[in-house]
C-alpha cells in the first residue's frame, strides 16, 4: 500500500509491527524480509519516488571538520536512496576487520565474521554477483597472471559488481508497494521519536512533512535506516527524555564517523605503464560479473608495520601536478551543476558505460600509443581504511531545517595512523618493486608533512575526497561505554529500537560498505522475527 504524506487531507496514525525509517538499500531489504515473514511493515521515505530538490534540502548541513563534500550532495533523499546513483562495487570485510588490533585504537566488534557469512551470501546472492569468490584464486579463473608479489607484502582481492542500476528504486520495489502487510509512506520526514520515561523503549515516532503534514506511527519495534549522518541527527534530535538524546548515555552517539579516504600516494617510473593498469583494470568475464583487483595489505604486515587494512588501485593520467584533465573536469562541473534527476542520472550512467566500454575494447598497442602521446604516467591511489576516531563526528547545528529540527554539523577528522599506513603502503610497494625490478616507486610528499589532513586532488578520481562511504555514529559494541548499539543492532538500553546501515560498523576495513550493510541488515530481520515471536 502506498500512501503520500503530501497529498492526505488529514494527519495520519499508524500502527505496525515494525516501523522503518528510510527506504534505500537497507530499509528497503529489511521490509522485504519482514514482509516474506507475513509482518505487518511500515516504511518511511522522507522523499518520493525520485529526486525533489526541495525535499534534498532537508540533508543541508555544515561541515566543520577536514574538507568534505557538501552534505546534501553526499546522500540522496528518495526511494532507494544513494543507491540510485551507487556504482555497484561489492566485496565483504576480512576478518582482520572484526578484530580487536592492539594497535589501533577502538577497534574490535562484538561479532566475528563467521556471525556474518551465511547472510553475506543471502545479500550477495540478493545482488546477482555470481559466484560467492573474491579471493586471489579469480586470477586462475581470468587466465591472467598477477605481479609476483611476494603474498606477505602485497595480496590481491576483487570487488565484484552490481551492474543492474538503481536495484533498489522505486520501479523494482512493486512487491512492497503492492503488500497487503507493507504500508510505504512517502514525504514523511521523522523529526523525533518517543521514548517512554525510563529510557528503556520508544512509544512513537512522529515524522512531518513539508506541505505541514503529520504522521505518528506506533509500533513494537522501530528501525533507523537512514545513514550515518541522518541516524546520528534523529536519536541526538530526539533529548527529551535523555537531554543528551536517546541512546547516549555515555556520549557515544554520533561519534567514530569514518570514511574510506582516497588519495595518490605513489608515482611509478616504469617502462610500460599501461601493462600494469591493463593488468589490474576492470575485466569483463562472458559468463559472469564485473570484476575488478585490489591491492591490499595482508594481515601479518598490518600487524607487523601496526597499521590499517587498505586498498589501492593504478592509475594511468597526465602528471597531476597540471591539476585534472579537461574531460575530468567537465564530468566534474557535470556531476556537480547537474540535479540526480532520472535525466540526470541516466546521464550519468551513459559515462559511466563509456568508460566500460572504452576498458573492454581498447587495445594494447592503442593504449600504448595514448600513454606516450599523452605523456601519461602511472600512479597508485589509495582507496583507505580510517581509523576509528572519537573526535570524528556528528553534531546537531544550532540551525534549524524546514520542518523546525536541528540540522547535522559533521566534523570529519584523520588521524597520524591514517596517513602513516599510506606511507607504509607506498613503502611496500617500493620494495617489491626493487625486488622484481619492475621500476621505481616514489611515495607522494604530503604523506611525510606531518599533518593529519589529506589534500583535496580533483584528479585522483571522480571522488577526490573519499567514497561517499558513511559509517560509524551508532557505532556496535558489547557495552554501552564503548557504543550505540549491541551485537544485534539495538541500541544500549531500549528493547525495541535498532539501527540499520553502516552506521554500526565499528571498523570500516577498506571494503565498500553497501554488501556488509545488506548482511547486517539480513541479520537483523531474522533477529526481528525472533522477538516478534515472542511477544
Amino acid at each position: 500500500m502506498l500512501i503520500d504524506l503530501e497529498q492526505t487531507t488529514d494527519d495520519i496514525l499508524l500502527g505496525a509491527e515494525v516501523c522503518i525509517v528510510g527506504a534505500g538499500a537497507a530499509g528497503v531489504a529489511l521490509a522485504r524480509d519482514l514482509m516474506h515473514a507475513g509482518r505487518d511493515v511500515c516504511l518511511l521515505e522522507g522523499g518520493g519516488m525520485d529526486y525533489e530538490e526541495h525535499t534534498q534540502s532537508l540533508f543541508d548541513g555544515n561541515n566543520i571538520g577536514m574538507e568534505y563534500y557538501d552534505l546534501d550532495h553526499a546522500r540522496l533523499r528518495f526511494f532507494g536512496g544513494t543507491t540510485n546513483i551507487w556504482g555497484g562495487r561489492s566485496v565483504p570485510l576480512d576478518p582482520i576487520d572484526f578484530e580487536k588490533r592492539e594497535w589501533v585504537p577502538h577497534s574490535g566488534w562484538p561479532i566475528t565474521l563467521d556471525d556474518l557469512q551465511n547472510y553475506y551470501r543471502i545479500a550477495h546472492d540478493s545482488l546477482e554477483l555470481g559466484e560467492f569468490e573474491y579471493e586471489a584464486g579469480i586470477w586462475e579463473k581470468l587466465q591472467l597472471s598477477p605481479i609476483d608479489f611476494d603474498p606477505e607484502e602485497i595480496a590481491t582481492r576483487f570487488w565484484r559488481f552490481d551492474d543492474l542500476a538503481e536495484r533498489f528504486n522505486s520501479r523494482r520495489s512493486d512487491d512492497l508497494i503492492k503488500s497487503a502487510n507493507v504500508r510505504v509512506v512517502l514525504h514523511a520526514n521523522t523529526v523525533g521519536l518517543q521514548a517512554v520515561e525510563n529510557a528503556s523503549g520508544i512509544t512513537h515516532l512522529n515524522a512531518k512533512s513539508l506541505s505541514g503534514r503529520k504522521l505518528k506511527v506506533q509500533s513494537h519495534h522501530f528501525v533507523l535506516a537512514c545513514g550515518a549522518i541522518e541516524n546520528a541527527r534523529l536519536l541526538l534530535a530526539s533529548n527529551n527524555v535523555e537531554a543528551n538524546g536517546i541512546g547516549n548515555q555515555h556520549d557515544q552517539l554520533g561519534r567514530y564517523f569514518m570514511e574510506h579516504p582516497h588519495g595518490r600516494i605513489a608515482h611509478i617510473d616504469t617502462q610500460d605503464p599501461a601493462a600494469f593498469w591493463a593488468l589490474y583494470r576492470k575485466r569483463y568475464p562472458v559468463a559472469g560479473v564485473p570484476l575488478a583487483p585490489a591491492l591490499v595489505l595482508p594481515p601479518s604486515l598490518q600487524q607487523r608495520l601496526g597499521i590499517l587494512n587498505s586498498a589501492a588501485t593504478f592509475k594511468l593520467q597526465k602528471d597531476p601536478s597540471n591539476g585534472a584533465t579537461m574531460s575530468k573536469r567537465v564530468y566534474l562541473n557535470l556531476k556537480h551543476s547537474l540535479s540526480p534527476s532520472k535525466s540526470g542520472r541516466r546521464l550519468w550512467q551513459t559515462w559511466r558505460g563509456t568508460q566500460d566500454w572504452l576498458q573492454r575494447h581498447v587495445s594494447m598497442p592503442l593504449l600504448r600509443f595514448g600513454v606516450k602521446v599523452n605523456r601519461m604516467g602511472l600512479y597508485v591511489i589509495a582507496r583507505a581504511e580510517q581509523a576509528p576516531n572519537p573526535d570524528s563526528r556528528v553534531c546537531l547545528s544550532k540551525k534549524k531545517d524546514a520542518l523546525g529540527s536541528p540540522k547535522a554539523d559533521l566534523d570529519w577528522r584523520l588521524s597520524a595512523l591514517d596517513k602513516e599506513t599510506m606511507l607504509q603502503f607506498g613503502k611496500t610497494l617500493q620494495r617489491e618493486f626493487d625486488r622484481l625490478g619492475l621500476g621505481k616507486v616514489t611515495t607522494s610528499p604530503w604523506l611525510e608533512d606531518g599533518q593529519p589532513e589529506w589534500p583535496v586532488d580533483a584528479s585522483v578520481g571522480n571522488h577526490p575526497i573519499g567514497g561517499y562511504h558513511h559509517m560509524g555514529t551508532t557505532r556496535m559494541s558489547a557495552s554501552a561505554k564503548n557504543g550505540v548499539v549491541d551485537a544485534n543492532c539495538t541500541i544500549h538500553g531500549y528493547h525495541n529500537l535498532h539501527i540499520a546501515g553502516s552506521s554500526v560498523f565499528t571498523t570500516g576495513g577498506w571494503a565498500n560498505p553497501t554488501l556488509t550493510l545488506l548482511a547486517l541488515t539480513h541479520r537483523l530481520g531474522d533477529h526481528l522475527n525472533i522477538l516478534l515471536d515472542r511477544q
